[in-house]
């Protein structure tokens, strides 16, 4: 009988949720959902100087935004807590002390001075064994006198430690390069290196997903399986987020890219299942189809290892804008209006209807930050070239468009409703009457009210926007500056 698939996110509440710790908890979701198994939320909370407070909070709020949802963890509870692990440390003290029995593990009284000592000029050094064979004698009278000590693991020196990586393959690496690490720390507190392994086995965490730094840390870990008699998990090692700067240079992605943590990426106007469709395809490709985009569902239901990739892969800030514009044209009216009109409502004057305005910027944004630049022309009247009332499909001139602004200021001064079709039927007839192209008339209007040549709707739709009486004041403008 199989086991369940199971499967973690462990991340220390040191800040933000970085993207790459996001693809490391969506891998491992949905590598457990794909299969019909359990996902486990634990907080390794062990560093206790790198500390951040409130970011536990910010994880859990990642993950509910993110619809990663895990079936033990804080919050939750379950039958293997607790889930932080500064909760948990009478049962690292209890699993190193059975390491210490069985010769796997020994106590280390080295001061931090002697350790200081065994550094070169670029302060690179390595432990020394120093005390590896201490007698049981020695190491009684120290801990019977309160000397200080941490608790070391016991590295073999000779030979190689192996181990099968999903992605990568077959890793070995020799012995004699591994240092006898620390696993209980002065202050009492366990090091990642040890106590993952535990929570890990005491969890039943069956398959381990973790970024590719810790290829070849991983013979550590799998010596303390070995050491306790447990059976490895199965790794899983996932390629390099790398980033790409202005001039097209790939390195690892850092904040000199842009937002590198979810929180910033929202906060920019991205919206989450956006982030999370884009990043689930940073290093995961689809078996048998060129989908491209893809509901959480669909995720758990598509996602297998076979699909995931050696290759680092490259974090593309206008792939995620791209990803990110289709998503907000395909959110309902209610859904789009509920992020954009409170950005507008706080730029826009009174006068402005910021419904019909949200409504023309719908198709035309690819984040919810961009609002701000693209209604410019809205909150200012902005500094214009005549030339932009030059339009060679319309065939016309500033000098053409005055006339045209001069002969509607008067309709549109009397006109008894001031809504996109009237106004629109107004102008078509005006045109009409004047034997001028509609488009001339519309082009005159447009340049006139916006004062800029690209603008997020028509001219009739602009001037229901601005009202009445910004737009004919917008009007006297130009025919007063042409």
């Amino acid at each position: 009988m199989s086991k369940t698939v199971t499967t973690r996110f462990a991340p220390s509440p040191t800040g933000f949720m970085h993207i790459g710790n996001l693809r490391t908890a969506l891998y491992s979701y949905l590598l457990s959902k794909s299969q019909g198994g359990k996902f486990i939320l634990r907080i390794e909370d062990t560093d206790q100087e790198r500390l951040v407070e409130g970011a536990v909070d910010v994880i859990l709020k990642t993950l509910e935004m993110t619809g990663i949802d895990y079936d033990e963890g804080p919050v939750v509870g379950g039958e293997h807590g607790p889930y932080v692990q500064s909760e948990r440390l009478p049962i690292y003290k209890e699993y190193a002390e059975k390491l210490i029995a069985s010769g796997h593990a020994y106590y280390c009284f080295c001061t931090p001075e002697r350790l200081e000592s065994l550094k070169d000029d670029k302060g690179i050094g390595g432990y020394d064994g120093h005390c590896r064979d201490l007698s049981k004698e020695e190491v009684e009278k120290n801990l019977a006198a309160g000397v200080p000590y941490v608790i070391r693991q016991k590295m073999p020196l000779e030979g190689t430690t192996s181990y099968v990586d999903e992605v990568y393959g077959e890793v070995t690496i020799d012995n004699s390069e591994l240092r006898d690490q620390i696993m209980i720390k002065a202050d009492g507190y366990p090091t990642y290196n040890f106590c993952h392994v535990v929570d890990d086995y005491l969890m039943g965490v069956t398959h381990v997903v973790r970024g590719n730094e810790y290829l070849t840390s991983t013979p550590k870990y799998c010596l303390l399986y070995d050491a306790f008699g447990w059976e490895r998990p199965t790794y899983v090692h996932l390629p390099l987020l790398m980033g790409k700067d202005e001039e097209g240079k790939v390195s690892k992605l850092s904040k000199r890219h842009g937002a590198v943590s979810f929180q910033d990426l929202v906060a920019d106007g991205y919206l989450p299942e956006a982030i999370v469709n884009y990043i689930a395809l940073l290093g995961w490709c689809p078996k048998d189809t060129n989908q491209e985009f893809f509901t959480m569902d669909e995720l758990r239901e598509s996602f297998s290892m076979e699909g995931l990739s050696k290759s680092p892969a490259v974090f593309d800030y206008e792939k995620l804008k791209w990803f990110n514009s289709e998503y907000i044209k395909k959110m309902d009216e209610e859904s789009y209006n509920a992020k954009a009109l409170p950005i507008l409502d706080e730029l826009c004057p009174d006068y402005i209807d910021t419904n019909k305005l949200a409504g023309l910027l719908h198709t035309r944004i690819s984040a919810f930050c961009e609002i701000k630049d693209q209604v410019q022309f809205v909150l200012n009247r902005l500094d214009m070239d005549s030339e932009l009332y030059t339009n060679k499909k319309n065939k016309t001139t500033p000098e053409s468009c005055k006339e045209v602004l001069v002969d509607c200021l008067p309709l549109l001064k009397t006109a008894e409703s001031w809504d996109n079709d009237t106004l629109f039927a107004l102008l078509k007839d005006y045109a009409a009457s004047k034997e001028k192209k509609a488009g001339a008339v519309m082009w005159a209007i447009r340049v006139a009210v916006a004062r800029q040549g690209i603008t997020p709707g028509g001219a009739t739709e602009l001037m229901e926007v601005f009202g009445k009486e910004e737009t004919i004041a917008r009007i006297e403008q130009a025919i007063a500056e042409l």
